[in-house]
C-alpha cells in the first residue's frame, strides 16, 4: 500500500516523486505503478502542470483514478459553512459556501453541511457512497481523549459537543475533526504558501486568533489538543475578559471584534472586520491604524512563539490577513524587535497563499494525511493488497 499512500498524500507526482517518498527503488516503483494502471486504481495525468520548481523536460505525472474515491471537508466559522469535494489526486471538484447567523447551534451547522455536502456531491457528480471520509474544522480546540469541542471555542453553542461522532451518526461515513487553524496549516503546508517548509506557523486572525503548529510535515497538538491557543496569550494584565476567563487575551485587543470596537464610535454598529479591511485598502486612515495597532499586539505574541518554537515560516490568514502589508509590516516589526536575532532571521512571515478557502481546504487535505485512520479505499485497493502491491 506504500504506492498508494503516497500517492494519496502528494497529489499528482512523477514516478521518481513516489520514490524518494516511499523509500521504494525506481524499478520497484515502475513495477507496481505499471500494474496499479492495468487495475484502473493510477491514471496518467499529463493535463497536470508539473511543479514550477523543476526544469527541464517534464516528467510524465501519474494521479489516483477518481473512481476510487473521493474526499470530502467541512469548515465551520464564526457566521458560515463551507463545504469542498476533491478526488485523491487533490483536485477540487465542487465546493460550496453558505452564511450562517451569528452563534448557530452546532446542530443548525451540522444539518445545513449534510444538506450542502449532497448538493456539493451532485454538482460533483459523485455519490455519496464514493466519500472515503470527511474532514470537519472547527474555530475552537478539540479535546483528543474525549472528541469534543473545548470551552474558548468561538461557537459557543458547540462547546462540550462531540461533532465527529454526531456527523459520523449522520453522514454513515468515516468523520475527522480538527481546530480550524490546524486545518489552514496542513492546507498551506501542502498547497499554498506552507510548502518547502519543515517549522510551520498557520496564523488565523479572525473573529478570534489560532495559530496551526506543523513540525516535521505533521500537526502537533500538544498533551490534550490544544497547542497553539495563541489568542489567548495574555498580553494586557489589566484588559477586558475574555471568554476563557483570562483576562487581555490577545483576541480580546487584536481579534476582528476588538478592532471593529475601536471603529464603531465613528462608523456606527453595522461595521463587520470585513467592512474594516476593505476600508483601510481603501486609504481610511483610521481603519489602517486599527488594524496596525493589531498587528503590532500579534507581533508581540508570536515574538514568544518564535523564540520557543523557532519556526522557519509563519502564514497569516483569517479575515485580518487579507489587510496584507497593512497588517504583516507591523507585526513582522513586533516580531524582529521582540525575538532572539538567530529566531528573527530563521523565520519568514508571509500572507496565504489560499485565503479563505484555506480552512475548508485543509478540511479535505485531513482526509488525505491522516494516516492514522486508513480509511479503504475500494475494492481495487483492497484486491491489490490481498497480492501484496501498492
Amino acid at each position: 500500500m506504500r504506492v498508494i499512500e503516497s500517492l494519496r498524500e502528494l497529489g499528482v507526482a512523477s514516478r521518481a516523486d513516489v520514490a524518494r517518498h516511499t523509500g521504494l527503488s525506481p524499478a520497484t516503483v515502475s513495477t507496481i505503478v505499471t500494474q496499479l494502471r492495468d487495475s484502473g486504481v493510477v491514471v496518467d495525468r499529463g493535463d497536470d502542470d508539473p511543479p514550477a520548481q523543476r526544469s527541464g523536460r517534464p516528467p510524465l505525472l501519474i494521479g489516483l483514478d477518481r473512481s476510487v474515491g473521493v474526499a470530502a471537508g467541512i469548515d465551520f466559522g464564526k457566521r458560515h459553512v463551507a463545504v469542498a469535494v476533491s478526488d485523491l489526486s487533490h483536485r477540487v471538484l465542487a465546493e460550496s459556501r453558505r452564511e450562517m447567523p451569528d452563534d448557530y447551534t452546532a446542530s443548525d451547522g451540522m444539518d445545513a453541511a449534510v444538506e450542502i455536502l449532497d448538493d456539493v456531491l451532485a454538482d460533483a457528480a459523485v455519490e455519496r457512497d464514493a466519500v472515503i471520509g470527511v474532514g470537519l474544522g472547527l474555530p475552537g480546540p478539540i479535546h483528543l481523549s474525549t472528541g469534543t469541542v473545548g470551552s474558548s471555542a468561538i461557537l459557543p453553542g458547540w462547546v462540550g459537543v462531540h461533532p465527529a461522532a454526531q456527523m459520523t451518526e449522520r453522514l454513515e461515513l468515516p468523520v475527522h475533526v480538527e481546530n480550524d487553524a490546524n486545518l489552514g496549516a496542513l492546507a498551506e503546508l501542502h498547497w499554498g504558501a506552507g510548502r518547502g517548509s519543515s517549522t510551520l506557523v498557520y496564523l488565523k486572525v479572525a473573529t478570534g486568533i489560532g495559530a496551526g503548529l506543523v513540525i516535521g510535515g505533521r500537526l502537533f497538538h500538544g498533551a490534550g489538543g490544544t497547542a497553539g491557543e495563541i489568542g489567548h496569550t495574555m498580553v494586557d494584565e489589566t484588559g477586558p475578559i475574555c471568554r476563557c476567563g483570562s483576562r487581555g487575551c490577545l483576541e480580546m485587543v487584536a481579534g476582528g471584534p476588538a478592532v471593529v470596537a475601536l471603529l464603531e464610535p465613528r462608523d456606527g454598529h453595522d461595521l463587520t472586520a470585513e467592512a474594516v479591511v476593505e476600508h483601510a485598502i481603501a486609504g481610511d486612515a483610521g481603519s489602517r491604524r486599527a488594524i496596525a495597532d493589531a498587528g503590532r499586539h500579534i507581533g508581540h505574541a508570536l515574538s514568544n512563539l518564535c523564540n520557543l518554537f523557532n519556526p522557519d515560516r509563519i502564514v497569516v490568514g483569517g479575515t485580518l490577513g487579507t489587510a496584507g502589508e497593512i497588517l504583516l509590516a507591523p507585526l513582522r516589526e513586533a516580531v524582529r524587535q521582540r525575538t532572539i536575532p538567530s529566531a528573527a532571521e530563521d523565520v519568514e512571515i508571509v500572507p496565504t497563499a489560499l485565503g479563505d478557502r484555506a480552512e475548508m481546504l485543509g478540511a479535505v487535505a485531513l482526509v488525505l494525511y491522516r494516516s492514522e485512520h486508513d480509511p479503504a479505499l475500494g475494492q481495487p485497493f483492497q484486491e491489490l493488497s490481498a497480492t501484496g502491491l501498492g
